[in-house]
């Protein structure tokens, strides 16, 4: 007998999740270091370069991993599959570290990195092995081989922990000793944003080592119609795909053009950054789930009518959790926001809105799966054109007025139209039965919780939190009285 899919799903997403898990608690960890260690704007700059990484890793893949998904299960031959996906991200990426060494100096200068040359070359190495490590990676979760997936994954988030800790707490002492060492060629004496970026390529080196037994097994072979029929297929879902991350990051360069006159543009983008960091368990809970989820949606498991209902399922759950995990940031916000150092702390008034941002990110992740199982993925352009225009709109107008308030507020807006477009699109061309009712009470009763606790007067503070907590407890006590069924079914 098979294995119960959504047991397999369930499972699956904890053990990607450990890996993401680890990488997010690390992330934690070291946001009081860099927010305590690193001025305003130093990881303002940091931040900015992070996201220029973050976007080009998607459009440098191309949509070739979920395209690997479709085709691998498609085709009987999945190695060519994944050797084409190899082949071409591969070339590319190469291409781009080419460029970037070559006008290291003339993008530095343009960029107002004067004197930082070796961090354009280090994102250029970074993209390179990333990239291409991520089609090895969609072959693993093809595969199942969730543990190894995440046991390589964890090595990599270690060597990048052990990195910053060394170049952090470490490197500047024995620099101030040896102030002739070869390592200056590589950072500054001090620690600045270039410290962050490094430890990410010393650990992009580390991967490429110990994914370099897999790489040697790719056995190259390049089918060409083959070929031209993923890119096709993938190539408008790299466009579709951008909207996700272009939400989660293009606004970080605006803050150079549009942060209010009078205000230091990397420091307010800094301050952002520490305030949005303290929202990544949301995002932490999205990715894992999206890890696990992408290869289910593709499985050929059960019909058509038994995939769609289980689709409509797996929508309450995560809505259900994702409520949860909100209630369970913003309700001790007061506690969570001694994470940041003092000088960014204004910036945790914008957490409940990412918090919701992303929830919403959650949920069209699962209502845009229509035009990815039914091939229609060119709908996915018209979804990403207008999540773009809101997200540009909100910033253009309102940045220049409330800052890093603004950058937020865009965030919502912007998941929440393109989740209403894939909607009313689905409904029309894959139809889901979601219980739409159900979704939205977890959405409705969460908010409203965390709208009473706003209006609840300044109490001591055990006495705060201990009304906060019987609230949490009261949210799942109404999930379980709502899903008491389908919990039962699924023996969660």
């Amino acid at each position: 007998m098979s294995k119960n899919p959504l047991r397999r799903l369930a499972g699956e997403t904890v053990i990607y999740g450990l890996s993401s898990i680890l990488a997010r608690f690390i992330n934690f960890v070291f946001v009081p270091i860099y927010t305590r260690v690193l001025s305003t704007s130093q990881y303002g700059l940091a931040t900015e370069v992070l996201a220029y990484i973050a976007m080009l890793q998607v459009i440098l893949t191309l949509g070739l991993e979920t395209g690997c998904f479709r085709y691998a299960n498609k085709h009987n031959k999945p190695d060519e599959v994944f050797s084409n996906a190899l082949l071409t991200v591969g070339s590319l990426s190469l291409l781009v570290l080419a460029g970037l060494t070559i006008g290291s100096g003339s993008i530095s200068r343009l960029m107002g990195y004067n004197g930082f040359e070796n961090i354009i070359i280090y994102v250029g190495a970074i993209l390179a092995i990333d990239n291409f490590t991520a089609i090895l990676f969609a072959k693993l979760r093809f595969l199942h081989k969730a543990f190894k997936f995440a046991i390589i994954k964890t090595i990599k988030i270690l060597s990048e922990t052990a990195f910053n800790l060394i170049l952090f707490f470490a490197v500047p002492g024995y620099l101030s000793k040896h102030p002739g060492s070869f390592l200056l060629n590589f950072i500054s004496p001090t620690p600045d944003f270039s410290y962050i970026i490094f430890a990410i390529f010393l650990s992009c080196i580390i991967l490429l080592v110990i994914m370099l037994p897999d790489i040697l097994k790719i056995r190259i072979k390049f089918n060409v119609p083959l070929w031209k029929e993923m890119m096709l297929y993938s190539l408008p879902l790299m466009i579709a795909g951008l909207p996700g991350i272009l939400n989660d990051f293009i606004d970080r360069p605006l803050f150079r053009m549009l942060s209010p006159k009078g205000l230091e543009w990397s420091s307010e983008l800094g301050i952002f950054q520490a305030g949005a960091k303290l929202a990544t368990i949301m995002m932490l809970f999205v990715q894992m789930f999206r890890f696990a989820a992408e290869p289910f949606f593709f499985s050929k498991d059960e019909s058509e009518e038994v995939k769609k209902k289980q689709y409509a399922n797996v929508m309450e759950h995560f809505t259900a959790f994702s409520m949860l995990i909100f209630l369970g940031l913003t309700l001790y916000m007061d506690v969570i926001g001694l994470i940041i150092g003092k000088n960014f702390r204004q910036g945790v008034d914008i957490v409940p809105i990412m918090l919701m941002a992303y929830v919403i990110l959650g949920m069209n992740f699962n209502v845009s799966m229509w035009y990815k199982l039914s091939g229609k993925t060119n709908y996915g352009i018209l979804i990403t054109a207008a999540g773009l225009l809101v997200t540009l709109l909100i910033n253009i107008i309102f940045m220049p007025l409330y800052s890093y308030h603004a950058a937020a507020w865009g965030h919502l807006v912007s998941y929440l139209v393109m989740m209403l477009i894939s909607i009313m699109l689905g409904n029309r061309y894959y139809p889901i039965p979601y219980k739409w009712g159900r979704v939205m009470s977890f959405v409705a009763v969460g908010l409203a919780i965390y709208g009473l606790t706003i209006f609840i007067p300044p109490l001591p503070l055990i006495l705060k939190y201990t009304i906060h907590t019987i609230l949490i407890v009261m949210y799942i006590l109404y999930y379980l009285k709502l899903e008491k069924i389908s919990v039962w079914k699924l023996k969660l």
